[in-house]
């Protein structure tokens, strides 16, 4: 046998035992191994998606247009939804600013009835406002649920009527819960100034001029906030905001028995930092304080006076917390109640002194 007999007899071999130990490795790995065990944790996610026809059903007959008038003028429309019947009346909430300029109040229903109503109270803070009218025709409430346990990424949907509300009345708009105590400052006039922080839920689900004052609805079908504002600026979409229920609810019924919602004060006149070194610009120039509430006068006999805070004080932290800005200045000191105590830090004279605020209701 020549070479190139052997060299072929011999690769052909190899070749052979090659693939035999291969296949044997392949189909009986346990005559040549030893068995190992490995355990896996494996999440299973279980997506359906059956749309939310059966949910939107359960509300819509809740959801009312409103309509607000001024001087025979109708001015402004918004959204609402009945939540509550009692001793003969039934009850709708939406938006303070849907309705504080109007001497009128005009609520339309899904099967195109017109009621006027009253308003039993509205407060600018919350933007909450409830109405009233009679309950003899009222068939249906919404549902009312919890925010407490929702999830990022939970699908919600909102009610109402964008735009112009005699011809997309009962539009629904679908998205899913983008954050959770979202902190988002809001003006409370035209200007561009912050007035206070909301703690609201944020979501994508579209929500347009006339959406406010509806409801923000779990797939349950219940209301677990009230659209009231959303981001409207250049580049940014998708980005809208609800109060949460417990929040809507609590003052609500407040504003049922036409009382006004006590927020505690301090009995001081103030300005943001940066804006007070316009005025002050001797005093503060050599200051440097980015954030923080300068104090620019003090009232006789009101809780602020009595802790010992100054005129020129700035305020810096309100229970540990930073204060940013006026803005956050009030969340902070509106989520107190009457009779409680709050402590502030201010900057004055180059050093940071605490005091111990006991926080009273103004009297008018």
């Amino acid at each position: 046998m020549n070479k190139r007999a052997i060299f072929l007899t011999s690769l052909i071999s190899f070749m052979v035992g090659a693939l035999s130990l291969y296949a044997i490795i392949r189909f009986y790995p346990d005559s040549l191994m030893k068995t190992i065990t490995e355990t896996k944790e494996i999440k299973e996610v279980s997506i359906t998606d059956n749309g939310i026809a059966d949910s939107v059903d359960k509300i819509i007959d809740s959801v009312v247009v409103v309509k607000t008038f001024s001087k025979g003028q109708k001015y402004a429309t918004g959204t609402g939804f009945v939540y509550k019947k009692e001793n003969g009346n039934a009850y709708i909430l939406t938006n303070n600013h849907v309705i504080e300029r109007g001497d009128e109040i005009e609520v339309e229903f899904t099967n195109g009835t017109q009621e006027t109503v009253d308003v039993l109270g509205h407060d600018v803070y919350s933007d909450i406002a409830v109405l009233s009218l009679d309950a003899s025709s009222i068939e249906h409430l919404a549902t009312i649920g919890s925010s407490e346990n929702i999830r990022v990424g939970d699908t919600v949907f909102t009610v109402g009527a964008p735009l112009n509300a005699e011809t997309y009345a009962g539009t629904v708009t679908r998205g899913v819960i983008s954050g959770k105590n979202r902190l988002v400052p809001v003006s409370l006039t035209n200007s561009t100034k912050q007035d206070i922080v909301m703690s609201v839920i944020q979501t994508d689900a579209a929500i347009n001029s006339g959406n406010s004052g509806g409801p923000l609805v779990n797939t349950n079908g219940e209301v677990i906030g009230i659209t009231s504002l959303k981001l409207a600026a250049s580049g940014v979409e998708g980005m809208g905001f609800a109060i949460p229920i417990e929040t809507a609810i609590k003052h609500a019924t407040t504003l049922e028995k036409g009382q006004t919602i006590e927020y505690p004060y301090l009995g001081i006149s103030m300005n943001n930092v940066q804006e007070a070194i316009y005025y002050h610009y001797e005093q503060l120039k050599n200051i440097d304080l980015k954030n923080g509430v300068y104090v620019e006068s003090v009232a006789d006999n009101t809780p602020a006076k009595k802790a010992g805070i100054e005129v020129g004080d700035i305020i810096t932290e309100v229970d540990g917390k930073e204060v940013n800005n006026l803005a956050y200045l009030r969340y902070l000191l509106f989520n107190h109640n009457v009779g409680e105590q709050m402590t502030v830090k201010v900057y004055r004279n180059g050093e940071y002194k605490n005091y111990t605020i006991l926080l009273d209701q103004k009297v008018t």
